[in-house]
């Protein structure tokens, strides 16, 4: 058997829990709440104690001068007053001193009026029996001829009681007066302090009250203490707090959230730099959305106020991300809504730098586009190849020469590019040889335009592929949808010293909508729905222009150097939609001298040997 007060036992009990922090909280408040209504209460009933003791002495000592001015009184106590004479107790108890102190007595409700003669034997008393006998108290004072009040203990209890000296009425102008006695009057403590109790009555309802105040007050304040709190202890705050600042300074992405009133809340330092706010975010905590310069589809999303007024805004929060074009960077954003136990928190956004990934996607797309094309040629190269072997096994010598003199002058490849002798700038040349072999794929004729003319060098190849590719696909993917055929796809390019100015037109149908071809939608139909230019784009959305977030992006970005894209026409007689870009700073001009050391545009290689001097449409991609 074992017993359950060993120590063993006692260790493996479990630990008593310990209590909540608003918990400790309330009854702290509760408490201090009872000490200050308790001492509040305790000083006010000290003060009417004294106050009454002190209207007590007052009104003891305006009775015994009272009684002792009187003249009768002061006559009879000079006539008794003869040193030697013997005190008749009897006679003084019927006498007149002893029924005018009796009736000051009644009449005031004092304890006592005792009126004595120079000696302090007693002249007159509430009881007859203690006439002739000297006080209980010190007379000297009042023998003196002075004045006193005093709490004092008696034959009679305690009592507030004044003594006056009593005066000979025949004193003589000028002389001073001779003491021949003192009257002493007093109030006992019942009689003083009788009001005491109904005083305190509204007192001690109103602490009452306070502390029932107090109580309801503590409850609440330990109500919103647990809300504001949600629940966590003081070690537990100190551990997110912990938690937080590591997680925010270790991560390598922007993190700014939003409370429901829409004021930042957090925001670590690579957020802050990322949307140019500063460089730290402690500058930006604390300060509403409108006042920082955000863009505008992320202030959207993170505004409570958008969020919960069923704009189209609150219904992109979710996993997906937004891509956003901040400055020099191309940023993905996640926005989702923040809750714990049914309590809104606010927004929280977390912003990837996506800068090298989207440039390195845009060159991927570019390769992949060139790739395809170099593989759709190599069959006509093969087959030009059989062609000239056909000839020469043949005999027909000069037959072979002339086709290969026209391989050379033309090229050992062709694109599938109307008029793309217009374009002599190689990495133009490419890119559009590259999206006119997609195009031809797809049925789409790809044909540059009688104002296309370049004559500078592209330097900012990832803006002209992100730019010029999106506004291409679109083109073509309005071309398949429209009912014109066959299909084309018109694209002109001019170069204006450093700037590049390109216009795209399809032969499809026009834009529907145009006043929302430039937003940013996630519900973008799949790659068959895009293909064959069903509706997908969502409600409110042109069924075939601007599917994605292609055409934002492409604006984002021109606007990002102080270009622009926008919709030259919805549509015309004989063309569809006609889409317009101006990149500022995408071409170096004519004359300009390269840096020595300077890249070439992306992608750019040395050209093929025989072919010097020869524009070779492989020669870039991006």
């Amino acid at each position: 058997m074992t017993d359950d007060s060993s120590p063993r036992s006692a260790r493996a009990r479990p630990p008593r829990p310990r209590r909540r922090f608003a918990t400790e909280v309330l009854l702290l408040q509760l408490a201090v709440v009872t000490a200050v209504v308790l001492l509040t209460t305790a000083v006010f009933v000290g003060v009417a104690v004294q106050r009454l003791a002190h209207e007590a002495e007052s009104t003891a000592l305006a009775v015994a001068q009272s009684v002792a001015a009187d003249g009768d009184v002061r006559r009879e106590v000079a006539t008794l007053s003869v040193d030697g004479t013997a005190l008749d107790e009897e006679a003084l108890a019927e006498g007149p001193l002893q029924l005018t102190a009796s009736s000051v007595q009644q009449r005031t409700g004092a304890l006592f009026v005792v009126v004595t003669d120079d000696r302090g034997v007693r002249l007159a008393h509430p009881e007859p029996d203690r006439i002739g006998e000297r006080v209980s108290t010190s007379p000297d004072a009042a023998l003196r001829g002075e004045e006193t009040v005093s709490w004092e203990r008696g034959t009679l209890g305690d009592s507030a009681r004044a003594k006056v000296p009593v005066f000979a009425p025949d004193a003589a102008p000028g002389e001073r007066p001779v003491v021949v006695g003192e009257v002493s009057v007093g109030y006992a403590p019942a009689r003083v302090y009788d009001t005491v109790a109904r005083d305190s009555l509204p007192v001690v309802g109103v602490a009452a009250l306070a502390l029932l105040l107090g109580v309801v007050a503590s409850v609440l304040i330990r109500r919103r203490l647990d809300r504001l709190t949600l629940g966590l202890q003081p070690d537990d705050l100190a551990t997110l707090v912990q938690n937080q600042q590591a997680v925010l300074g270790g991560v390598g992405e922007g993190v700014l959230a939003v409370d429901r009133e829409g004021r930042v809340s957090v925001c670590n330092e690579q957020a802050a730099q990322l949307l140019a706010l500063g460089s730290a975010g402690d500058d930006v905590v604390g300060r509403a959305l409108a006042e920082l310069e955000l863009p505008g589809e992320l202030a959207d999303l993170l505004d409570p106020a958008r969020a919960s007024s069923g704009s189209p805004s609150a219904g992109s929060l979710g996993p997906a991300g937004t891509t956003l074009v901040v400055g020099p960077r191309v940023l993905i954003v996640d926005v989702r809504p923040v809750a714990r136990e049914g309590v809104d928190l606010g927004r929280v956004a977390v912003l990837r730098d996506r800068t090298a990934v989207e440039a390195l996607t845009r060159r991927l797309d570019a390769v992949g586009a060139m790739t395809t094309a170099l593989r759709a040629q190599r069959h006509e190269f093969a087959n030009r190849l059989h062609a000239v072997a056909g000839l020469l096994e043949i005999g027909r010598v000069e037959q072979a020469k002339g086709y290969l003199a026209d391989v050379l002058e033309h090229g050992p490849l062709r694109y599938p590019v109307k008029h793309a002798d217009r374009l002599a700038e190689p990495y133009l040349q490419a890119f559009v040889g590259a999206k006119g072999v997609e195009a031809a794929e797809r049925g789409v004729l790809l044909q540059l335009g009688p104002e296309t003319l370049v004559a500078g060098q592209v330097v900012e190849a990832g803006d002209v592929t992100t730019v010029l590719g999106n506004l291409v696909d679109n083109a073509v993917r309005a071309a398949v949808a429209g009912r014109t055929t066959p299909a084309w796809v018109e694209v002109e390019l001019l170069d204006d010293g450093p700037d590049l100015h390109l216009s795209v037109m399809d032969s499809g149908d026009g834009v529907a909508r145009p006043e929302r071809l430039f937003e940013r939608r996630r519900d973008v139909p799949g790659p068959s729905q895009a293909d064959d230019g069903e509706p997908g784009g969502g409600a409110g959305h042109d069924p075939v222009h601007g599917l994605g977030f292609g055409l934002p992006l492409s604006r984002d970005t021109a606007r990002r150097r102080g270009g622009d894209v926008w919709l030259g026409s919805p549509g015309g007689d004989g063309h569809g939609a006609v889409f317009c870009a101006r990149l500022v700073g995408a071409v170096q001009p004519v004359g300009t001298v390269q840096p020595a050391g300077a890249v070439p545009p992306v992608g750019a290689v040395p050209p093929a040997p025989g072919l010097a001097g020869r524009p070779d449409p492989s020669r870039s991609t991006s």
